[in-house]
């Protein structure tokens, strides 16, 4: 009985034991599972973490604190810093900032008659209806003469700069290194974004690239133009236009009878007649290098001319009047000459050069000439300058809507009087010099108010002045100079007292 009770105690203990050692492996699997499982869920989560960027870490592209790349700390990056979205065209003279413009090997060029070589026609009719299409296209590297042509063009464009930098919709455009001539004949259009007739030289708007040599000569043409970006003759993407007694007039906003854009180019004009009536249109806007000589320039409600960032015009023995009576785009002043620097990106910065011979520059409101955010060299000899604003200021050189560039000015008078107050604002500079016989009566301050009714400055910025032995200052009120070169005795206080630095400048008549 005894081995029996024992027997069964061991199977007893056995089954026992083996019953524990299960559980226990069971709950350890099962204790793996779920750590398992917990790992799973872990990596999951964090896999969403990661595709997102790492707390504390800079995104991708520049770090913080650390120059741009291509400059250094306080100085801009190289290349064309970023432009702003476009208002029109340009700022001051033909609209707002420009923007990037895109590329020409973007466009598909139409052309209701397209010329592809050689070519020389009279008497024909070129016309289109066709947005973004030419009525007569211009592309070859060979000669084409057209004489007497009619032309006729509708159909509006939306496409911004592609119009203004690159000729789409142009009534006429000559590209691709054309050596095209038109002689007389009308060419007339009705759309926006439609320039008269467009040179374009291939240089893919890069300012003072040289172009492919695409050169158009255009003489006794009458042009007509009645929509919004629609210059008469048109010059951009270094392309060369001579222009000979033409008759052109121009009504819509950013217009301008001589208009140049991106790229620039050279222009030369001899006699003729040139007309704007629209907002934003000064008779000249230049992007480029233009030549007038003898010719009448008209512009009866924007400036007479206009030049932005490193181009110039030079007129000779031409009549030019202004009427400028509503402030365009950023500008708050009112001008017969305008030279600025609008930071779009469609003139490069640098010297602006604005030279007047002979002639006569009438200006029927607002301040004759003025310069904001770039430098200016003016000259001007034998110029009858008559100036009919009431406030009469013949020269400002201030703060005006653009930024980014200085306000600096020279005034060179050569055989030539001047009379109004001259306006120099705090953050601005004047050189001015009177040579040759010149004579100034005026006076210098830097009271400066704008056509907003706004305050723009209260103190003299710095002005150099000097007279040679031949020229005369004539005092119409209190001035003040930085520096003085010449003889006090060729000032004529005229009651009134000029003061150097600071100091009444003793000697004077």
């Amino acid at each position: 009985m005894k081995k029996i009770i024992a027997v069964i105690l061991s199977a007893a203990l056995l089954l026992f034991t083996l019953t524990a050692c299960s559980s226990a492996t069971a709950s350890a699997a099962n204790d793996t599972a779920a750590e398992a499982a917990a790992t799973t869920e872990t990596t999951e989560n964090n896999k969403e973490e990661l595709s997102g960027e790492f707390p504390g870490e800079p995104p991708e592209g520049e770090f913080p604190g650390e120059a741009p790349k291509g400059g250094s700390n306080g100085q801009p990056p190289e290349g064309d810093p970023p432009e702003a979205p476009p208002e029109s065209s340009h700022g001051g003279g033909e609209g707002g900032p420009g923007s990037s413009g895109g590329s020409s090997a973007d466009i598909d060029y139409k052309g209701a008659v397209e010329i592809t070589s050689a070519a020389d026609q009279s008497g024909k009719t070129y016309s289109s209806t066709t947005a973004d299409e030419s009525a007569l296209l211009i592309s070859t590297s060979e000669t084409v003469t057209v004489t007497d042509p009619t032309v006729t063009k509708t159909g509006s464009s939306d496409g911004g700069d592609n119009c203004n930098f690159y000729g789409l919709n142009a009534a006429v455009l000559v590209k691709d290194g054309a050596a095209a001539t038109i002689t007389g004949g009308t060419i007339t259009s009705d759309a926006s974004g439609a320039n008269g007739v467009f040179c374009y030289g291939g240089n893919g708007g890069k300012n003072g690239a040289t172009g492919d040599g695409t050169t158009l000569i255009i003489r006794d043409t009458s042009i007509v133009t009645t929509g919004s970006g629609s210059g008469g003759i048109m010059t951009t993407g270094g392309g060369i236009t001579y222009a000979y007694d033409l008759d052109v007039t121009t009504s819509g906003q950013s217009s301008a009878p001589i208009r140049t854009d991106r790229g620039g180019g050279t222009v030369v004009v001899e006699g003729g007649s040139y007309t704007s009536n629209g907002l934003g249109s000064p008779a000249i806007y230049s992007t480029a290098d233009i030549t007038v000589s003898d010719a009448e320039l008209t512009s009866n409600l924007s400036e007479g001319v206009c030049i932005e960032g490193l181009n110039s015009i030079t007129l000779s023995e031409c009549d030019l009047t202004a009427n400028n009576t509503k402030c365009n785009g950023k500008a708050t002043f009112l001008d017969s000459i305008m030279i600025y620097q609008s930071m779009s990106g469609d003139a490069d910065s640098g010297t602006s050069h604005f030279t007047m011979t002979g002639g006569s520059l009438t200006s029927l409101s607002g301040h004759v000439f003025h310069v904001t955010n770039t430098n200016a060299v003016i000259t001007l000899e034998d110029v009858d300058i008559v100036n009919k604003d009431s406030e009469d200021i013949l020269f400002s050189v201030c703060a005006d809507g653009w930024s980014g560039g200085s306000n600096t000015a020279s005034l060179k008078a050569i055989d030539q009087e001047l009379s109004g107050a001259i306006k120099v604002g705090s953050d601005s500079s004047l050189t001015l010099e009177l040579t040759e016989g010149s004579s100034f009566t005026g006076s210098i301050d830097g009271s400066i108010t704008n056509a907003k009714g706004e305050t723009v400055s209260t103190e003299t910025g710095a002005v150099s002045v000097t007279l040679d032995g031949t020229s005369t200052w004539t005092l119409t009120g209190d001035s003040y100079i930085t520096s003085f070169s010449g003889s006090a005795a060729n000032v004529i206080s005229n009651g009134y007292t000029l003061y150097v630095n600071g100091t009444a400048l003793t000697g004077t008549k």
